[in-house]
């Protein structure tokens, strides 16, 4: 199978994905610390939430990033940037839930240093992938 077609404008489809990121990870953490705030017991530091309960924002992260993915074709954040993830190989144009999961839980290495990581392994691979796309054999184009 030929892989999708990439952009080849690497600076573009790198601020999209930066400002797709921001807008996703803003949503998480702001319903996270709502969330806490509203429900969790106050501590010495502020608030906090123990036993099931702390699963919520895992939840959230789940949701808003995984179950958006696979329902609506991208998150909102890659939605508003007119972005989308691709299987770099096949003739589906959806990711699988496999795919999606392993592509948000290189997040947090993807994003380390203000997405450093994540602007290098773009910039340096053929198909613009950052490491959660390398990992789940996807790319992000426009949509």
């Amino acid at each position: 199978m030929a892989p999708h077609t990439v952009n080849s404008n690497a600076e573009t489809n790198i601020t999209r994905r930066f400002f797709a990121g921001l807008i996703d990870y803003t949503l998480i953490l702001g319903l996270t610390y709502a969330y806490i705030k509203t429900f969790g017991q106050p501590n010495e530091g502020g608030y906090q939430v123990t036993g099931l309960s702390a699963f919520v924002p895992v939840l959230f992260w789940l949701s808003l990033t995984v179950f958006i993915e696979l329902g609506m074709g991208a998150t909102i954040g890659n939605g508003i940037a007119g972005l989308k993830p691709v299987p770099l190989y096949g003739r589906s144009n959806s990711i699988t839930f496999g795919q999606s999961l392993k592509r948000h839980l290189a997040d947090p290495i993807d994003m380390f240093l203000f997405g450093l990581i994540a602007i290098v392994t773009i910039k340096s691979t053929p198909n613009r992938q950052r490491l959660g796309d390398i990992w789940a054999n996807t790319t992000v184009v426009r949509d």
